[in-house]
């Protein structure tokens, strides 16, 4: 893993999870060009999202069938394919079939993560996971300015077609630049797709880490849906737009999970889990003090915001480092398991906070974060820590492995991402 192998990765999690996300900022463009109901064009939108789903239940867990270059380069060619064909599409019907394809296929990210887990040593592999996740992040940050932006000069299929140059230059330059890699698994495509729910039956790490990235985004997805209702509302009487510009404070998480994760090689996996679940606990308090309006509010709501992405970002390193060690022949496989506890966490965080809210307002969103924050934190306490515990960024005893001994990983190729995830 070189730093310019790296930088490509890095980037190319940037490119895949902002596919997913430029669209949002597109889809005003397509009701006025293609004569559509916003509720029709929104449907761009949700094929999108829901083939990416699909995408990471049906073809991630091939990662552990299929040589990684091939797989990688094939998914590529496809979702650059795919942007083509929506930036031509010639009506709504068109353009929905090639988001859908779009969505199915731009789950790089979720491919790669499992691929560089394998190709670092484990003292590594916590920061190597941690600036891929400040890659995604950055690009479902950046997707929808790069989208309205490109979209109000150019039109609604400037970003589609110059989406797809990219994903197909990626591509070529990763038939190129990636090594060759050796399959973990022979199974049968239908034992592959079964695996994850075994994997959740048998491995009580992989358990204990989705249940922590479950309730933290679901806390992270209660906050961000509640907020848009809170800054729009009487407290503060703000436009849209402020929300987003709120979002921005986000992009700090950029800087902090590559640090993050050389955390996790030193200290080991449940340190970070502990800090950030404590971080999270933290920032319900510090968002409560939002509630009230005014200025002091906003610098409340900025504050806890920010408190509450850094803490989400880096424990999801840390439980993405603890995840790639349980089986190093099943990465793809865990990681699949991993990424549908963590978005089935993040839909039902979204689910209560919006009912919440309605009947308890802010402060009752922010009881709510507590509420999950301690659930996951009191698991955290009683979990075992010591020789039979098997710590991310460890020698597989739950001691951390001193920087420079770490060997290589026992087996071939494994990210998430999460972010801001959606």
């Amino acid at each position: 893993m070189s730093r310019r192998l790296l930088l490509l990765l890095t980037l190319t999690c940037a490119v895949g999870v902002g596919t997913v996300y430029f669209p949002q900022a597109v889809s005003p463009l397509v009701v006025t060009a293609l004569h559509a109901s916003p509720g029709s064009a929104a449907l761009v939108v949700t094929a999108i999202q829901i083939g990416y789903t699909a995408g990471i239940f049906l073809l991630v867990p091939l990662g552990d069938r299929l040589p990684h270059r091939p797989f990688l380069v094939t998914l590529l060619a496809l979702t650059g394919t795919g942007l083509l064909a929506a930036g031509c599409a010639p009506g709504l019907a068109p353009l929905l079939a090639a988001a859908a394809v779009v969505g199915v296929t731009t789950v790089a990210a979720q491919v790669i993560g499992p691929l560089a887990a394998g190709l670092v040593a484990a003292d590594r592999r916590g920061a190597v996971l941690g600036t891929l996740l400040s890659g995604s992040t950055g690009g479902m940050l950046l997707a929808r300015t790069f989208g309205g932006t490109l979209g109000e000069w150019l039109g609604w299929r400037a970003p589609y077609l110059a989406a797809g140059a990219v994903a197909l230059l990626l591509a070529a330059v990763l038939a190129r630049a990636l090594p060759v890699t050796a399959p973990t698994s022979r199974r049968p495509y239908p034992a592959l797709l079964a695996e994850p729910l075994r994997l959740l039956r048998t491995e009580p790490e992989l358990r204990r880490s989705c249940l922590y990235q479950a309730a933290v985004f679901g806390a992270f997805s209660a906050v961000w849906t509640c907020l848009a209702l809170l800054l729009t509302g009487p407290a503060y009487g703000l436009g849209a737009h402020a929300v987003g510009m709120l979002a921005l404070v986000g992009a700090v998480t950029m800087l902090c999970t590559p640090y993050a994760g050389r955390l996790v090689d030193r200290r080991g996996a449940d340190r970070v889990n502990l800090g950030c679940l404590l971080g999270v606990l933290v920032s319900a308090a510090v968002l409560a003090a939002g509630a009230g309006g005014g200025a002091a509010g906003l610098a409340a709501l900025a504050g806890g915001t920010l408190l509450l992405d850094v803490s989400m970002q880096s424990g999801t390193v840390a439980n993405m480092a603890r995840v790639y060690a349980v089986r190093p022949d099943a990465r793809s496989r865990l990681n699949t398991a991993y990424m549908t506890c963590a978005y089935l966490g993040g839909s039902g965080g979204s689910w209560l906070g919006v009912r919440i809210y309605g009947r308890a307002g802010w402060q009752g969103v922010c009881a709510l974060v507590a509420l999950l924050a301690a659930i996951a934190l009191a698991r955290h306490l009683v979990a075992p820590h010591g020789p039979g515990a098997r710590q991310a960024g460890g020698d597989g005893r739950g001691v951390p492995v001193p920087v420079g001994i770490g060997g290589p990983p026992t087996a071939a190729p494994p990210v998430g991402s999460a972010g801001r995830t959606v």
